[in-house]
């Protein structure tokens, strides 16, 4: 087994920086699917590919586990270049979430999710062990639902496994290909908040792709705007991306409603009244957004709400202090 920078001993190996250097992919018939692409993904770090369809969001994630080769360019996972490793080998060691989640029919849930550690040697009680334990990460009873099939679940149960199964592995690195995006819309804020539970505790290294700029600002530490032939233009935090977008393309792409969505993204402590008094004003916590502020104040047709730690007051959060937040937004050059 090829054993390189993804399997060294003696270190953290829970997540692993991913570097893409000027790479691009051309087809025989002269399309581009993305010309020279640049990118860093820091360790434990979840970063989103966004854009319009055909933009090559998912060529680029293809070519990081190299079910697309590349044309030119380099793609680094720790430093190591990928391109010179056996990529059957490199694969298991990728985590790869797909739409479809891509479940084996005839298996049991608990034998689908062994499915890499199996291929990679090792022995049937650990890797019923593993399995089950992944199921209980993902919220999955391994009691109720190891011996159930696929057909058996519903579209986000599957998805669950298909997150689970991709993690089994201990993998360094997790793709996600629109992994949300065939559930219904109640279903997938269920799974994007099982989601950032799960990332909070196994903090992954993650290149996931959607078509959602919600999705992607309530996910994403970071989001790749991508344009025609996989340009990028504009790499930035939610809160950057969205109160300053580099060109009006970006502006147009993320929405007129941009401001409404980095309050959802902003801490409410930054327009934190450290000397505002509760009184009886409706409370929000104060490890919530200022969207949460916003909609308290909404709710109760007040001007300002009081915000609480561990059920203690620490000041107040006024809408003019929102509308103050919101006139930061700085407007792209024409």
């Amino acid at each position: 087994m090829d054993a390189t920078a993804i399997n060294e001993p003696g270190r953290d190996r829970s997540a692993a920086s991913i570097t893409l250097e000027d790479v691009g992919k051309t087809y025989p018939d002269g399309t581009v699917a993305v010309g020279d692409f640049s990118l860093e993904v820091r360790a434990g770090e979840l970063a989103v590919l966004i854009g319009p369809s055909g933009c090559g969001k998912s060529t680029i994630l293809r070519m990081i586990n190299r079910l697309i080769e590349p044309t030119h360019g380099r793609i680094l996972i720790d430093g190591r270049n990928i391109l010179e490793r056996n990529p059957v080998e490199l694969r298991r060691h990728i985590g790869y979430v797909i739409q479809n989640v891509g479940l084996f029919p005839h298996q049991n849930i608990r034998t689908n999710v062994g499915t890499v550690p199996r291929l990679l040697g090792w022995d049937r009680a650990k890797v019923a062990a593993r399995a089950d334990e992944l199921l209980e990460l993902v919220g999955l009873e391994p009691a109720r639902y190891a011996k159930r099939y696929p057909h058996e679940l519903s579209g986000g149960q599957r998805q669950r496994v298909g997150v689970a199964r991709a993690l089994a592995a201990d993998p360094l690195v997790l793709l996600m290909d629109e992994p949300f995006s065939a559930v219904d819309p109640i279903a997938r804020g269920r799974l994007q908040e099982e989601f950032l539970r799960l990332q909070a505790t196994v903090r992954k290294t993650i290149v996931l792709v959607t078509h959602d700029i919600d999705e992607a600002v309530r996910l994403g530490d970071r989001i790749a705007v991508l344009g025609e032939g996989g340009k990028l233009r504009q790499y930035a935090p939610p809160a950057e991306l969205l109160s300053r977008p580099a060109t009006p393309a970006v502006a147009d792409f993320v929405g007129a409603d941009r401001g409404i969505r980095r309050l959802a993204v902003t801490p409410i402590r930054t327009a934190l009244n450290p000397s505002g008094t509760a009184g009886d004003k409706p409370t929000v916590d104060a490890g919530g957004t200022l969207y949460d502020a916003l909609a308290a104040m909404l709710a109760s047709d007040v001007a300002e709400v009081a915000v609480v730690e561990d059920g203690r007051p620490i000041g107040t959060v006024s809408r003019t202090a929102l509308f103050e937040e919101h006139s930061h937004e700085t407007h792209p050059a024409s």
